[in-house]
């Protein structure tokens, strides 16, 4: 017996077999489709903010260069 299954991107059933290159997909255009869809972010997998990461960049963009402070600029 042979599964069957919607396709994730248009729904159409398809069966579950090694002769599909594409799946889960039915074809090539809905594979494409699913990976254009990540790749405009329009999927995301849900995770938490990295605060560590985010505080990096703020130090990076909000402290003066070793050495330099705003006394020290020339005009």
């Amino acid at each position: 017996m042979t599964m069957k299954y919607p396709c994730p991107t248009c729904a159409k059933d398809i069966e579950w077999s090694n002769e599909n290159p594409f799946r889960p997909f039915c074809s090539e255009r809905c594979k494409l489709i699913d990976l254009g869809a990540w790749a405009d972010e329009s999927y995301a997998v849900p995770a938490e903010p990295d605060l560590t990461a985010l505080e990096y960049e703020e130090d990076m963009f909000f402290t003066a260069p070793v050495g330099q402070d705003d006394n020290s600029r020339s005009h």
